[in-house]
C-alpha cells in the first residue's frame, strides 16, 4: 500500500465522484479506477459501490475513511517534528483545542511555557471534540483543552479553568435596564447560541443552565463562531450567551456584556490527556495549568476579602 493509494481513496471518498476526485488530485481520471482497485485487492474488501448515477462508500469504506486522515496527520506531525528539531527545539507538545474554549488563560499559559521551557515547541490543533479524543488515544496529541464533560475510558479529565457565563447585549437594548439580567428576562428575546456540531461541550453547559428556568429559549440562530454571534448581537438581532472572555475579546463595538442575576454561572474548560505515564514535558505543562488555576483562586479570595 502506497500513499498514492490513500490519497486517491480519500479524494474519491470525500467527493463521491471519480471525475471530481481526479480533478482535485490534478490527474487524469483513467488511472484513478485501477488505483482504487489495487487498494481494494490489497485490503481484500470492496470500498465503493459504483453505478452509472452515483458512487457510494461501502461499510468497509466508511470504516477505512475514519483511519486514513490520521495517517496523513501523523505524517504531517513527523515533518513538523523534524522541522522543530532543525530549528533548535529539543521536544514538542501537541495540544488540541476543541469546543470554542474560552481564551481566559491560554495566552498566559503558552507564554509561561515558552519562558520556562524554551527548548519545547508547543503546537496547537483546532479540532472537534470527537477528533480530539480519537487523537489522544492514537497519540496524535499529547493533551487537549475541551469543554466536553465526558471523554470516555482511557482519558483523564481535569478542570483547567472557569469563565463566567454572561449575556452579550446590543447597545440601547431594553435588557440593559438591568445591571444583572434575570434569566427569565433573557429568555424574552431571541438568542444567538453555539452550534453543537462545533461547540459541543460549550453548548451542553449553556443548555444545562438554560434548562434551570424551565422555559424553552427562542433561538434566532446557531453559530459556528463567536465572531458571528457578536455580529448578530451588535446588529440587534439577538442576545448572545458566552463566556466573559469571549465577549471581552469581541471586535464589535455595539456589544455590551452584562452579568446574569443570581449566582454567577460558570463555564468549565477541562484539560484532557491519556491515562498513562506522562513525559517530563507534559508533566511540567500540567503543573503550570494547575498552578495558574490555584493562583487565580487565591487572587479571587483576596479580592473577595477586600470588598
Amino acid at each position: 500500500m502506497e500513499l498514492r493509494h490513500l490519497r486517491c481513496f480519500l479524494a474519491v471518498a470525500e467527493e463521491l465522484h471519480f471525475a471530481r476526485a481526479a480533478e482535485r488530485l490534478h490527474i487524469d481520471q483513467s488511472p484513478l479506477s485501477p488505483t482504487i482497485k489495487e487498494l481494494e485487492e490489497e485490503l481484500n474488501a470492496r470500498l465503493f459501490v459504483r453505478t452509472t448515477r452515483s458512487t457510494q462508500l461501502t461499510c468497509a469504506g466508511r470504516l477505512f475513511v475514519e483511519h486514513v486522515p490520521r495517517v496523513f496527520a501523523a505524517l504531517d506531525q513527523a515533518r513538523d517534528s523534524v522541522k522543530s528539531a532543525a530549528n533548535g527545539f529539543h521536544g514538542q507538545l501537541r495540544i488540541a483545542l476543541s469546543d470554542g474554549i474560552t481564551p481566559l488563560r491560554l495566552p498566559s499559559l503558552l507564554a509561561r511555557s515558552r519562558e520556562e521551557d524554551p527548548e519545547v515547541e508547543i503546537r496547537l490543533f483546532e479540532v472537534s471534540s470527537d477528533q480530539q479524543i480519537k487523537g489522544l488515544h492514537s497519540d496524535l496529541y499529547d493533551a487537549g483543552f475541551s469543554m466536553a464533560e465526558d471523554a470516555g475510558d482511557g482519558i483523564v479529565m481535569t478542570p483547567a479553568w472557569e469563565d463566567e457565563l454572561m449575556v452579550a447585549v446590543p447597545a440601547r437594548h431594553p435588557a440593559l435596564a438591568f445591571k444583572q439580567i434575570p434569566l427569565k428576562e433573557v429568555l424574552r428575546y431571541p438568542l444567538a447560541l453555539g452550534d453543537p456540531a462545533v461547540f459541543e461541550g460549550h453548548v451542553r453547559q449553556v443548555d444545562r443552565f438554560l434548562r434551570t428556568c424551565g422555559q424553552e429559549p427562542l433561538i434566532a440562530q446557531r453559530v459556528a463562531s463567536f465572531d458571528v454571534m457578536m455580529t448578530l448581537v451588535s446588529a440587534g438581532l439577538a442576545l448572545g450567551l458566552a463566556g466573559a472572555a469571549h465577549i471581552a475579546s469581541s471586535r464589535e463595538s455595539g456589544v455590551v456584556a452584562r452579568r446574569l442575576a443570581g449566582k454567577p454561572p460558570l463555564l468549565t474548560t477541562y484539560l484532557l490527556r491519556r491515562d498513562s505515564e506522562s513525559s517530563g514535558m507534559l508533566t511540567r505543562f500540567i503543573e503550570r495549568v494547575a498552578f495558574m488555576d490555584s493562583a487565580d483562586d487565591l487572587s479571587t479570595a483576596e479580592d473577595s476579602s477586600s470588598d
